[in-house]
């Protein structure tokens, strides 16, 4: 049967709109890890009554984007380097299964490959005319988001969703990491060819690297972090100038 355009449409509730805009908020920074949210400014400044902001944070909770302390309030969670390894473990699983479907279950491996590589092409482009930062971290994470998206499946979907979210909240400074642009382009573009050769294994093995590698980088970045934290609370009983809220780029 041939697709059909004239179809119900699908209405977002309340709670999901606001639950999207916090999640977005959460990733890119606006909310930083650790702030409280306070329930009346944010019901205002969203323009909406507390009634579904309360139910899109219970969501949010849920998913483990915030986390509710008795007596004290709502606060966005902050990840430590057990949390940013499980994450990209779940990550590493998710992607996995994408890449089956694609490739062994649907058999549409050429089709996704291709629509990677108009990624990566832009990814090319901007490396070529020096971009670095978010604009590289952008297309880094549309890359994945859309191989899980093209597996066409709502759970796995939903699951990467928040993934993503707490991706972006990773704190590496790649640049500071060895990981350079270039290294960056090849890697997904390795990705995009095993996914169109229907390569299976090298696709597990090169997502596993991709994935360790992350995890490896914002660990030794975190470390460093911390590391000077303590060292200026040692000699002066100062802070590090912009450390505590230097947010820096999250590898996909």
């Amino acid at each position: 049967m041939a697709h059909r355009f004239i179809e119900p449409l699908v209405q977002e509730s309340t709670p999901a709109i606001i639950a999207r805009k916090l999640r977005y908020a959460i990733g890119h920074g606006e909310l930083q890890p650790g702030q409280q949210l306070g329930e009346a400014d944010l019901a205002r400044e969203l323009g909406v009554s507390r009634g579904p902001l309360r139910e899109a944070m219970q969501r949010l909770t849920q998913e483990g984007l915030l986390v509710s302390i008795r007596n004290r309030g709502i606060f966005v969670t902050e990840l430590g380097p057990d949390d940013i390894a499980d994450m990209y473990l779940a990550r590493t699983a998710v992607e996995r299964a994408a890449g089956l479907k694609v490739i062994e279950v649907v058999g549409i491996h050429e089709k996704v490959a291709a629509a990677l590589r108009t990624v990566t092409d832009k990814m090319a482009q901007a490396v070529a005319a020096g971009e670095r930062g978010s604009v590289l971290s952008d297309l880094d994470i549309e890359f994945h988001e859309l191989l899980v998206r093209m597996a066409d499946s709502g759970r796995l979907s939903r699951m990467h969703q928040t993934l993503m979210t707490e991706t972006r909240m990773c704190m590496a400074a790649l640049e500071d990491t060895g990981y350079t642009p270039e290294d960056r382009l090849a890697e997904h573009e390795a990705i995009a060819d095993a996914i169109g050769a229907a390569n299976v294994p090298l696709f597990h093995k090169l997502l596993a690297h991709h994935m360790d590698d992350a995890v490896e980088k914002i660990s030794s970045s975190m470390r460093a972090l911390e590391n000077a934290l303590e060292n200026a609370t040692e000699n002066d009983g100062g802070v590090v100038p912009g450390a505590a809220g230097a947010a820096a780029e999250p590898v996909a």
